[in-house]
Formats: C-alpha cells, sequence, structure tokens
C-alpha cells in the first residue's frame, strides 16, 4: 500500500500557503458617475489585477489542498456522502429554469408541474399519501414532521398529555434535538442485543405520554429493524405515531416503503438517496411525507393539479409556513432529474448496488464487525483510538468512516461506500483500513503526515475557533 502525499502550495514570500487572490496583485480602479446617490458610491475601487490563467491556476491549487467527493470516496457511515452527477448541475444551470418565487402560478405552469410530479414520486417512494417540498434540511425535514405529528395530536384534543417523544440510543443526534426543539420530552431507548429495538423497553416506554417513535430503518448499524410490524402495532396501539428518518432510505428503494411498514410520517434526505450537493452551509431539501390522516396540517402551499393545471392551496389545517417559497427550487429540480433519470428500475438498482458494496467492503477488511447481516453500511471496531485511525487513513489517501459512533461499537468506525464506487475504489479503501490496522501505534498518534494540514486541537478550535484562510503550522 502506497503512502499518498496531498498537495501543499508553498509561497515563501506570504507564510506559506496560497496567497490570496488580493494578496497576488491589487490594481485602484476610477469608478465612473453613477446615478446612486453620492452617499453609496466611492470615486475609486481596488481590485485583483489578474490574468485568466492566473486566476485557474489560483483555484486549481486550492483545490489539490483539498479533498472532496469528485476525488474519491467519502464513506461517511450515516452521512451518505454521495457523488453527485454533474448533468443535474446542467439542468439546474439552464437559463430557463431560474424563476422568482414570488411570481404568479399561471406564469410558472411548468415550475409547479415538476414540484407536483416530485411530490408525487417521494409519495410513490415513501408509501406516503402527501408530500411537502418545504423544508430547507433534511434536519428541517425532521421539526416540520415532529410539528405535523403535535398539530395532529393537538387536533384530536391529546396534544396536553403527548408530551414525549420516543428516540432509540443510536439514532441521529438531530432527532432528540428535533424533538426537544418542538417542546417534547425525549425518552431514550436502549437497543436489545443484537443491535435492534428492544422490544420489551419499546413496550414499557410508549403509554399515553407518548406522542412518536422516531425511528431509522435500516438502522445506524446497517440493520433492518425485523419486528418493525410488531413496533408499528405497540406505538400505534398506544395513541402514539411512528416516525421515520429517511436518512437510510438508500438502502430500500424500490425494494420496500416506510409506509408500508406503518410509518405514518417520514422525511426524505434528497443529498442522501437522490445525490443532490450534501450542503455544507448551502442550499438543502428535505421533504416530508405523511398518512392521509396527517396531510391536512402540512405546511402551506402545497401544488395539486385541478383540470389540467397546476395550482397552490393551503392545506386545511396546515401548521404554516415552514420556508420562504416552495422549498429550495434548484436543489429540488436536480432531485426530480435524478430520479427521472434513473427510473424505477434505475432507483432499484441504485439499492442493490448500496447493500452489495457496503458488504463487499466489509468483506475485505481485517477489523471486527460485530452486527450484522447489515444493508448500506457497516460498523467496525478499530481496535485502537478511533480518531487516530482517522487521521491515519488520511496518508493513505482515503476519506476516513465516521468515528466513535454509534457508542453501541467500541472504537466505532462507521462505513458506507454508497453505491456510486467501483470495486476497483473499494479495493483500494480497503488496503487502506488494512495498512492502517498493520501500522503501529506511533504512526497512527503522529498522523496526518502527507496532507496539507495536520491534526489540530479539536478540542480547542471548537471553544476558541480562529478562523482564517492562513494555513498554520502550530
Amino acid at each position: 500500500m502506497q503512502h499518498y502525499n496531498q498537495a501543499i502550495w508553498d509561497d515563501t514570500e506570504t507564510e506559506g500557503y496560497e496567497p490570496l487572490l488580493s494578496e497576488k496583485g491589487l490594481e485602484e480602479f476610477h469608478i465612473e458617475d453613477s446615478a446612486l446617490p453620492d452617499d453609496l458610491t466611492r470615486d475609486t475601487v481596488t481590485l485583483p489585477e489578474l490574468s485568466e490563467p492566473e486566476l485557474a491556476r489560483h483555484y486549481t491549487r486550492l483545490s489539490q489542498m483539498n479533498y472532496g467527493i469528485d476525488s474519491g470516496p467519502y464513506p461517511l457511515g450515516s452521512c451518505t456522502m454521495k457523488y453527485n452527477p454533474k448533468f443535474t448541475e446542467d439542468i439546474a444551470a439552464l437559463p430557463s429554469v431560474s424563476v422568482h418565487p414570488d411570481r404568479d402560478g399561471d406564469n410558472v405552469q411548468g415550475t409547479l408541474e415538476v414540484y407536483y410530479e416530485l411530490q408525487e414520486y417521494l409519495s410513490q417512494i415513501g408509501g406516503m399519501d402527501a408530500v411537502t417540498l418545504q423544508p430547507p434540511a433534511g434536519a428541517a425535514g425532521e421539526f416540520t414532521g415532529i410539528l405535523v405529528a403535535k398539530a395532529y395530536h393537538e387536533h384530536n384534543g391529546t396534544g396536553e398529555q403527548r408530551t414525549e417523544v420516543i428516540v432509540p440510543a443510536s439514532a441521529h443526534g438531530t432527532n432528540f434535538a428535533s424533538a426537544a426543539l418542538a417542546g417534547y420530552d425525549v425518552v431514550e431507548l436502549p437497543a436489545d442485543d443484537d443491535g435492534r429495538v428492544d422490544l420489551d423497553a419499546l413496550s414499557s416506554a410508549v403509554g399515553e405520554s407518548t406522542s412518536a417513535l422516531m425511528l431509522t430503518n435500516p438502522n445506524t448499524l446497517g440493520l433492518f429493524e425485523r419486528d418493525i410490524e410488531e413496533i408499528a402495532s405497540i406505538v400505534h396501539d398506544s395513541g402514539g405515531l411512528l416516525y421515520y428518518d429517511g436518512a437510510n432510505l438508500n438502502a430500500l428503494l424500490g425494494r420496500a416503503r416506510p409506509g408500508d411498514m406503518g410509518f405514518d410520517v417520514m422525511h426524505y434526505n434528497v443529498h442522501k438517496t437522490f445525490a443532490t450537493p450534501h450542503g455544507g452551509g448551502g442550499p438543502g431539501a428535505g421533504p416530508i411525507g405523511v398518512s392521509e390522516e396527517l396531510a391536512p396540517f402540512l405546511p402551506t402551499p402545497q401544488v395539486r393539479k385541478v383540470d389540467n393545471k397546476y395550482e397552490l392551496f393551503e392545506p386545511k389545517r396546515t401548521i404554516g409556513k415552514v420556508h420562504g417559497s416552495m422549498g429550495n427550487w434548484l436543489v429540488l429540480l436536480k432531485t426530480h432529474a435524478y430520479i427521472c433519470r434513473l427510473g424505477a428500475d434505475g432507483l432499484q438498482d441504485t439499492s442493490a448496488k448500496a447493500v452489495l458494496n457496503a458488504n463487499y467492503l466489509a468483506s475485505q477488511i481485517d477489523l471486527e464487525i460485530p452486527f450484522g447481516p447489515f444493508h448500506h453500511e457497516f460498523v467496525a471496531s478499530a481496535e485502537t483510538d478511533a480518531g487516530d485511525f482517522a487521521k491515519r487513513m488520511l496518508d493513505y489517501g482515503a476519506h476516513p468512516p465516521t468515528t466513535k459512533w454509534p457508542e453501541i461499537v467500541s472504537e466505532a468506525l462507521m462505513t458506507e461506500p454508497t453505491e456510486a464506487e467501483s470495486k476497483e475504489s473499494l479495493d483500494q479503501l480497503a488496503a487502506a483500513f488494512n495498512a492502517v490496522a498493520a501500522d503501529s501505534d506511533e504512526a497512527l498518534e503522529s498522523a496526518p503526515e502527507r496532507t496539507s494540514a495536520r491534526r489540530i486541537d479539536q478540542t480547542k478550535a471548537a471553544r476558541d475557533p480562529r478562523l482564517s484562510w492562513h494555513r498554520l503550522d502550530t
């Protein structure tokens, strides 16, 4: 296994980093007369004066100092950093799709048609009766879903007594946060010995105070909750609702639907399931789907088709708006394009390859994997400090998996290769795992050694951030 050397663009005249554009050369430009008021204008402005080659090389150098999904696999378990196909970016860049969100519905029939079709596609994929596209991220979708559940109970006159949301101990942190932010007390549910929901613990936890159980299926260990129908019955018999976290829906596409399992409300992480950009602070999308009895509580507006025309309408008992418009349009357009390109057979093939790739990769690495059989992801044990293990993987040119979570596995390495990776890519990733597993403790503790940035003090970075474009060597 060969070591990896990430690009480091040193410039001795600029303290050892790729300089900013402004540090490459500035020129003062005079501003011509303007119709704007004098207090809003200035006489001169100083801007970088660079040629096109200089500009292109600057950004190329910066890209070579970083690792991205176009560089190699991102096997972050549960975070699901998928390769984003470029054709969706081309579609989103078409001049004809730039539409102001406040234009009259009669003038944006094509846009509303895409919204409507995507609502229908997601309803079919999830087995839900109605979908809203408004939430601008997966976590926002979770929060919206819980608010819909809360409105449902309040309408039925049981809102004051249903004060609890049950969340498995290994669930995503956003599940706990969404429930708490909606005003609920969170009841943590332990796993049984095989990593799935403990039915006895669930039966003891549910009751008249239960608003909902939030569940991911397959769960964060990659395990399918084989007792899902019994779980649904336990929750529904108590008068509660069953919430589906769509983080792992890519393991089920075309093969199983949350609605058919008994889930009442769910959110879709389109970046995880339908290969839109993950976000990183930019726009996202987290549509939610609901059963028929929860549909009247969805955010407003919704899109419907009446006499071959698309129109906006307000659900009868809507919780209101959760986004400034119908949702993040271009992200949703990419989702629509991805689904249309793959079709039903392609989506089913996606889930097959996601499961195959995870199981193949797991079979090739020399680490303990305590739970199985799994689907699109697995959790191995590093048997040493998982943080050190992850840092050392960078020296072999591999982005590490999610570390130290879920805590049910000691020194967890939560790994998901996604369906996009080839066998050759998986073999290279397995070789990196195995090389690190064979390395000395000293090598792991000093890693990474061959990246553009060395290891940072993560605690200090969180408590005392230094937000600078300069590369720091100390």
